[in-house]
């Protein structure tokens, strides 16, 4: 069975206030966000991963490195282009308030069905969603030719991507509709999600195992959410 540990980076600088960070920005970790990807890679210390994937930008690339540091394996982190975050086009940059202050009407619509909708100038969820499928199915044919029907020393795969980008990806693999991934679905800052592709169905017939686990993140005896 093919195993995705999927996160998303840690904290930037721009991370608070919540804005649109997708392609155009390039930054690193945050102070914060370097000891959040730490505290995963301990959280995952005792898992033998067989490879790591992360998108080309850097607070993603950032991520998977520290993460890597914490693996009792350590393989080396492959770059690809299709796991890069949304591109949001001219909302690139900006909290949500401002988007609605200056594109109130678009802004309603792409809200209503991202899926079918593009940011102005940007990608839509669909665009997206070929992204990500196109990146399982190609990590499934590799699956298979080397590990072919189950096989006792079968190890999981470490994505490292981004919010919107995660959570398109876990509707495509679990068969739910596109355009809800907003509504849905929730990627925090290095969280742990967790896809089983057991059926043997293709890149839409995953089981979600875990889902936004933050436990790591957060001091022992509270909430893991909220």
């Amino acid at each position: 069975m093919l195993t995705l540990v999927l996160t998303r980076h840690g904290l930037t600088s721009r991370s608070e206030p919540e804005q649109h960070l997708g392609q155009r920005i390039d930054l690193g970790l945050s102070d914060t966000g370097r000891a959040q990807a730490a505290a995963l890679g301990r959280r995952l210390g005792g898992v033998a991963v067989e490879r790591i994937v992360a998108s080309p930008l850097r607070r993603a690339r950032e991520t998977a490195e520290i993460i890597r540091s914490g693996l009792p394996d350590q393989p080396a982190v492959e770059i690809d282009p299709r796991l890069r975050e949304m591109d949001y086009g001219e909302w690139e940059g900006l909290t949500y308030q401002q988007i609605h202050e200056r594109d109130g009407a678009a802004r309603t619509r792409w809200e209503a069905d991202p899926a079918a909708n593009a940011c102005p100038g940007g990608e839509s969820g669909d665009d997206v969603a070929r992204r990500a499928t196109a990146f399982l199915v190609d990590l499934m044919a590799w699956h298979d030719a080397r590990h072919g029907s189950a096989s006792p020393d079968e190890r999981p795969v470490l994505i490292v991507a981004h919010s919107t980008f995660d959570r398109v990806l876990t509707c495509v693999a679990a068969g739910i509709p596109v355009r809800e991934f907003r509504r849905r679905l929730t990627q925090d800052p290095a969280n742990l999600t967790v896809l089983g592709f057991e059926h043997g169905g293709g890149p839409n017939d995953a089981r979600i195992v875990v889902l936004n686990d933050t436990a790591h993140l957060r001091p022992p005896g509270t909430l893991p959410w909220g």
